[in-house]
């Protein structure tokens, strides 16, 4: 047997130009990437201060002069499509999610004290509302409203959202950030008398602070941008949202750009205002599920 060792064989390190053209293609990709999603607000944000003429000569062009006539006139329309609407839609938001992070939580807490098997049951049937698509349950879902007396109204609009996949959502957030606070705070708390619906209130919810935020949040965010239930459950002629009050603002045969990118940018300072103030328990929150 020769003594002479052979040498391992390494594999050739890729040309320096390759793994150069690698990494262009990345930087590209990413910043098409980037443009698609940023794309859409440029576009609403610039077109809000245009005159009609200059959105139909370049869209893309930056507003020189810029002109704020077009929120003026979305302000001013006799149908108060823009006042209406962010009334509707902000009610509608407000009163769902005070209606489903009390019930989420509340339900989410009794699930964690309730045996594995039974949990998992009840977590897989939570799971259906969040797989199954909002179209396929919108027809039944008018048959239980009409049933009920409840249709093309906005009490009808508040519990399909809180009987939808909203609920699933808050649920499967607080369930998870729920594994995180340690049994022995709420075996303390029992020992020192204090009982469930306590427990719940003045120990569980404080601790689920940032999980709030973020159910808070990504729901004001779908409820607020919601046009399906809206439009079939309050009806073209029985009131409107934000969302529904855009579509109505498109004309059959012509439309008015100018006024209807500023209806557009107005739908957004809401959202968008709600979020900077959450900003911090939403990161917070975020953070404290990924290191679970």
């Amino acid at each position: 047997m020769s003594r002479s060792r052979i040498a391992p064989q390494v594999a050739p390190a890729p040309p320096r130009n390759r793994r150069a053209w690698t990494r262009k293609g990345h930087l590209v990709s990413a910043g098409l990437i980037i443009l698609a999603f940023v794309s859409p607000i440029y576009l609403t944000i610039v077109n809000a201060f245009k005159t009609q003429d200059q959105i139909i000569r370049d869209p893309a062009a930056p507003p020189v002069p810029p002109t704020t006539q077009n929120l003026t006139d979305a302000l001013a329309r006799p149908d108060r499509i823009v006042q209406i609407g962010l009334t509707n839609s902000a009610v509608t938001v407000v009163v769902s999610v005070l209606l489903i992070i009390p019930l989420g939580a509340a339900l989410s807490f009794w699930l964690s004290r309730r045996p594995a098997r039974l949990r998992r049951i009840i977590l897989a049937g939570f799971a259906a509302g969040l797989m199954i698509p909002p179209a396929v349950i919108l027809l039944p879902t008018l048959r239980i409203l009409t049933f009920l007396h409840l249709d093309h109204s906005y009490a009808g609009l508040i519990l399909s959202n809180v009987g939808g996949g909203y609920l699933s959502f808050a649920v499967f957030v607080y369930s998870g950030f729920l594994r995180s606070i340690p049994g022995e705070i709420i075996e303390a708390a029992t020992v020192d008398g204090a009982g469930t619906l306590r427990i719940w209130r003045t120990i569980v919810m404080p601790l689920l602070r940032p999980a709030t935020a973020t159910v808070a949040i990504f729901l004001s965010l779908w409820i607020w941008n919601d046009f399906m239930n809206p439009q079939f459950i309050l009806g073209p002629l029985h009131g409107q949202t934000i969302t529904t009050g855009l579509y109505l603002s498109v004309g059959q045969y012509s439309t008015n750009y100018a006024q209807l990118f500023g209806v557009m940018l107005l739908a957004a300072v809401v959202p968008v205002a709600g979020y900077l103030a959450l900003q911090k328990q939403f990161i917070a929150g975020l953070t404290s599920g990924a290191t679970k």
